[in-house]
């Protein structure tokens, strides 16, 4: 429910503004604003904290590219420069533990593989840059071990070829790339299917598995660590950066993440294995219970406990993710936040001896950083931490603690700025509540003071005028208190009248709040004359698990409920929402919900649909992740139907009725004979979570019905919306189709 950035460009700070840029009027965002602001990827910090690495990645609209490079700069402050030894393209930057190397991923000279470079820790000067792989395979997500002599990475090998291994590279490298050359020069392109999840996204999955390797820095020797295993390492729901994996700190043994079970479509037990290195036959140790998902596993700073992110639910993926804590010399594991109700996202070791983890979690449409203080690692005892709040708005993420426990230097973003980096002063958080604190608390606030690090775009939003996001809470029907978003449009004036573009979210378990996105973002469908109102209705992450759960087997119910009064309310404390004029738009589970909005109210004067489930029942055969449905749904469409007797009588088999069968109850197919409200289809042939399919029919049935209605329709796209041009033509399409039934003059 968490990737790179474009073309040469000009790092300006706030302070480096002329006052002619100062005092030039502020326009409306636009598209082309959008596309010019330069997008953060990955990044890194040195080991004496004195630099960051990280790549920036600019969109060149007219030429449809998108370019990743990398820069470097002082986190104390000074102008950021470009990696010495990098090209366009390269990503992924890490120091050596020693901060005398740096390696990145780089496609020069043909497939991605690893670069090593020398670093100069008093300059920021790179040089001597080296390939340390040439996998036929390539590498990927790369990590080095702590005593720096060797580094984990993926990469995607066929299993039935013999292992990749310094002892017979040759034969297993050109095994893999044999069979890739046959595919690719073979006339026939038919595959044939013995297994699920044969399809995932917007790509077939084929016969390669992705797998941990393991090569020597200064020899180059290598190992496939999962010779022969049929399954994703890690799999592939762990983000395409991440190997889900982390060396213990004396370097001889590895975490990983591996999901067993045989049917991965139906599955999200996703389990932690420890592996001792010093052993070349050595297999893997499952160290996690949980039935659930288990993932992230990062070791202490003394090697003494793993921690990583579990869920306790088989078949479901937006359980609740908890923070295991495993004792490796007591072989045991305790939940290290019991009481804590919301998710932790993602989470980072402090530095030895501080006895703190930082993590971050979704709180009330923010993303805030938290500190667990006061473990008491270093006694060997583990009490009942602290838990305390460290940043207020904003959405945080790719947290890197200082080896001095000085700082925290992390990602931002907000509703109003996109990605940037800033440093965190963690020096006294958590250290005063020890002497005055009795029984443990499980939430304290204290702000950390924030430090800009990068500039990406201050220049461009200086330029702006991006309205201020406001919040507000509203009572659902059994009395659940939710939370909705608003944004007025730029020059606002309290006195007029504005219609509105109220969003859906997706997930179902997903949020608005308050954070930046280039797919929906909310500032832009303001910027030519709406009030954007977004509510977190029931499903909603960041307002405890009860909630969460509230959306499973009933999505037409108490979220539909939760989003209409949640603009009753905007339209009832916001007088100056014209509530004649209101168009809803969603994708995904949004598009879902708004052809549910679509067979239930006429309040709307439009809908804009973004691959949207449409008939329950198709999509349950279309999708490729099956326990998602089954999970939501409660079953298998065939649960709720008695079947074909099987005597040799002719009677038919009968199903439950609607009000008892979940794929029928809630599947907006079945209400179209109440579709009246003009709609905007939107879905890509490339979508293989939600199938094109769900479009087509929704748009047929339309069509039929004379509803006034249009496809927009991509070819090359899957689930989101990626290419320059498109998202162009995209964002280009639905604002004509708001305007077109909301705006004042048009038609009724």
């Amino acid at each position: 429910m968490r990737r790179a950035f474009l073309a040469t460009f000009l790092f300006l700070s706030t302070l480096s503004l002329s006052s002619a840029q100062s005092a030039s009027p502020k326009h409306p965002m636009t598209f082309e604003d959008m596309m010019r602001m330069k997008r953060l990827g990955e990044t890194a910090v040195s080991p004496d904290g004195q630099w960051l690495a990280y790549s920036v990645t600019t969109v060149d609209l007219a030429a449809n590219t998108k370019t990743p490079e990398l820069w470097l700069q002082k986190i104390a402050g000074g102008e950021p420069f470009k990696l010495g030894v990098g090209e366009p393209g390269d990503s992924s930057p890490q120091f050596a533990p020693d901060g005398k190397r740096i390696l990145f991923l780089s496609s020069r000279g043909g497939g991605q593989q690893i670069w090593i470079a020398d670093f100069d820790s008093a300059t920021g000067a790179t040089s001597n840059p080296r390939r340390l792989t040439s996998l036929a395979t390539e590498a990927g997500s790369a990590k080095w071990s702590p005593d720096g002599q060797a580094i984990v990475f993926t990469s995607a090998v066929y299993p039935d070829c013999p292992a990749i291994t310094t002892a017979d590279f040759a034969t297993g490298n050109s095994c893999n790339q044999d069979r890739d050359a046959a595919l690719t020069a073979s006339k026939v392109k038919a595959q044939i299917f013995t297994h699920l999840l044969y399809r995932h996204w917007n790509h077939y999955t084929g016969d390669k598995r992705f797998h941990l390797f393991l090569v020597s820095v200064e020899s180059g020797a290598m190992r496939d660590l999962n010779p022969g295993d049929p399954h994703d390492v890690p799999p592939f729901s762990v983000e395409d950066s991440s190997c889900g994996c982390d060396f213990s700190p004396d370097s001889k043994g590895l975490a990983f993440t591996e999901n067993p079970d045989p049917v991965p479509a139906i599955s999200t037990s996703a389990q932690i294995y420890t592996l001792d290195l010093t052993d070349p036959e050595a297999k893997p140790v499952k160290v996690s219970t949980s039935a659930g998902g288990n993932f992230s596993p990062a070791y202490s700073p003394d090697g003494k406990y793993l921690a990583w992110r579990s869920q306790a639910r088989a078949g479901y993926e937006s359980d609740k993710f908890r923070l295991m804590l495993y004792d490796r010399a007591a072989k045991t594991e305790k939940d290290l936040l019991p009481k804590f109700d919301n998710w932790v996202d993602e989470f980072a070791w402090g530095p030895a001896l501080s006895n703190a983890i930082y993590f971050t979690s979704d709180y009330q449409g923010a993303s805030p950083v938290f500190e667990i203080d006061g473990l008491g690692l270093s006694k060997d005892q583990i009490r009942n931490p602290f838990i305390v709040r460290i940043t207020a708005q904003g959405a945080y993420g790719d947290l890197h603690p200082t080896m001095d426990g000085g700082k925290l230097i992390v990602t931002r973003t907000s509703v109003k700025v996109p990605g940037e980096v800033v440093a965190l002063d963690t020096r006294m958080i958590g250290h005063m509540l020890r002497s005055f604190v009795g029984p443990p608390i499980e939430i304290i606030e204290e702000i950390a003071k924030q430090s800009d690090v990068t500039h990406l775009n201050d220049a461009l939003l200086a330029q702006l005028d991006l309205p201020k996001m406001q919040s507000f809470w509203f009572t659902a029907k059994d009395g659940t208190k939710l939370q909705g978003f608003l944004i007025p449009p730029p020059g606002f004036d309290p006195q007029k009248k504005y219609p509105v573009k109220f969003l859906i979210h997706g997930g179902p378990q997903g949020a608005w709040g308050d954070m930046w996105s280039y797919r929906w973002n909310a500032e832009l469908f303001a910027a030519n004359g709406y009030v954007v109102v977004m509510i977190n209705p029931r499903g909603s992450v960041g307002y405890g698990q009860a909630v969460v759960d509230g959306v499973n087997g009933d999505w037409g119910g108490k979220p539909f409920s939760d989003l209409m009064l949640g603009l009753d309310y905007a339209e009832q404390h916001y007088p100056f929402i014209d509530k004649t004029r209101e168009c809803a738009l969603g994708a995904s589970y949004g598009g879902y919900m708004a052809n549910w909005v679509l067979g239930h109210t006429d309040r709307f004067k439009c809908i804009v649909s973004h691959d949207g489930m449409f008939n329950a029942e198709s999509a349950f055969g279309s999708t490729e992740e099956d326990w998602f449905n089954i999970w939501e749904f409660k079953g298998h469409p065939w649960d709720y139907y008695e079947g074909v007797p099987t005597d040799g009588s002719s009677s038919v088999g009968r199903g439950k009725p609607d009000s008892e069968n979940p794929f029928r109850k809630w599947s907006p197919s079945l209400y179209a004979k109440n579709f009246k409200t003009p709609t905007l289809v939107i879905h890509s042939q490339l979508d293989y979570r939600l199938d094109v399919s769900e479009g087509f029919q929704l748009f047929d049935t339309l069509q039929l019905l004379g509803v006034p209605s249009k496809m927009l329709y991509f070819p090359d796209e899957g689930h989101w919306i990626l290419k320059p041009q498109n998202s162009q033509l995209w964002y280009k399409t639905v604002n004509a189709w708001v305007d077109q039934w909301t705006k004042a003059g048009n038609r009724d």
